[in-house]
């Protein structure tokens, strides 16, 4: 079998039902059932009924996401998957991660990411943060025209707006206050880009907004023990693959205040001589950035039995 590498999705690839395909696959059972056991609630009801509003609140998705995508990685070691040369988890998809290491059981992970979103939406209330989109324009001109939007609102002021997810070469998106938000898109819209959307997301996501909370999580994360990495993880804050607990926590910790830097960790895959990439959990969307990003690497996806067998067809 090629080397592949695994890597799990974040938020906005959730969707009531989304593990209706699995059926009533033992495992997929076993998986809700442990992390219904770690929250207190039943996570398997809230995915399969939802309503897609209860879903879509920060302190579900980012639970139901991981469970989910845990769900799927599951089934693919039961299955008789190989282990992947090396994980990666996009944004809140490198808890995904962490548990597919080794490094943090599902019991530590749900309970862990709840606490992390409950912790984002208080430090930015509902409706004074905001997040879009920028399509169709490099990198560097997204940040010096964020830069040139917040210039606006004059020295010393609060707003504040940033690139914090690099996702492909023509598509960053940009986080912080409602107000500055607006103002980048008018300014980046001006200055050449495509489009500026903004997105359905009730924080500021890695921005600086989020460094409270990034400070509850320090703290949650000081009294969570970690175990070993048993294989490679490249995470999203510094592009590196750390095997030191303290080190893992910290780079945790940073990265909910701190941009995803998806296209290096793509990057850096592909730089351990990995060409496969196949997104486990909800959704393709890494799988279609992996594509933009390299047009020689292969983004597969795996949610569901066909995908399941589309995988191990094209790793056979």
């Amino acid at each position: 079998m090629k080397p592949f590498a695994f890597v799990f999705p974040g938020q906005g690839s959730q969707s009531v039902g989304m593990l209706d395909a699995w059926g009533d696959h033992p495992v997929v059972r076993d998986t809700l059932q442990e992390a219904s056991d770690a929250l207190g609630e039943d996570v398997g009801h809230l995915i399969q009924e939802g309503p897609k509003e209860a879903l879509a609140l920060t302190t579900n998705t980012q639970p139901v996401m991981l469970v989910a995508a845990v769900a799927a990685w599951r089934v693919w070691r039961a299955d008789g998957g190989a282990l992947p040369a090396a994980v990666a988890g996009h944004s809140l998809g490198e808890y995904s991660a962490l548990v597919a290491s080794g490094v943090l059981t599902l019991a530590q992970a749900a309970p862990l990411v709840r606490f992390r979103a409950a912790a984002m939406q208080e430090a930015v209330p509902v409706g004074t943060g905001a997040m879009a989109a920028i399509l169709g324009m490099d990198a560097a001109k997204v940040i010096a025209g964020c830069a040139e939007a917040q210039a606006t609102f004059g020295p010393g002021s609060a707003e504040v707006v940033e690139a914090v997810n690099f996702n492909d070469a023509a598509q960053t998106v940009i986080a912080g206050s409602k107000a500055a938000v607006e103002k980048a898109c008018e300014v980046l819209k001006a200055n050449g880009a495509k489009r500026a959307l903004p997105l359905p997301v009730s924080a500021p996501f890695h921005s600086s907004l989020m460094k409270p909370a990034a400070d509850k999580l320090k703290a949650k994360l000081a009294d969570t023990a970690l175990a070993a990495p048993q294989i490679p993880l490249v995470n999203n804050i510094d592009v590196a693959v750390e095997t030191d607990a303290d080190r893992i926590r910290d780079a945790l910790y940073r990265q909910a205040f701190g941009p995803v830097r998806w296209v290096e960790c793509v990057q850096a895959i592909q730089g351990r001589g990995i060409t496969t990439l196949v997104e486990c959990g909800p959704g393709k969307v890494l799988a279609g950035m992996t594509k933009r990003i390299n047009a020689e690497l292969t983004g597969a996806a795996l949610f569901d039995p066909a995908t399941l067998a589309e995988v191990k067809g094209l790793l056979a």
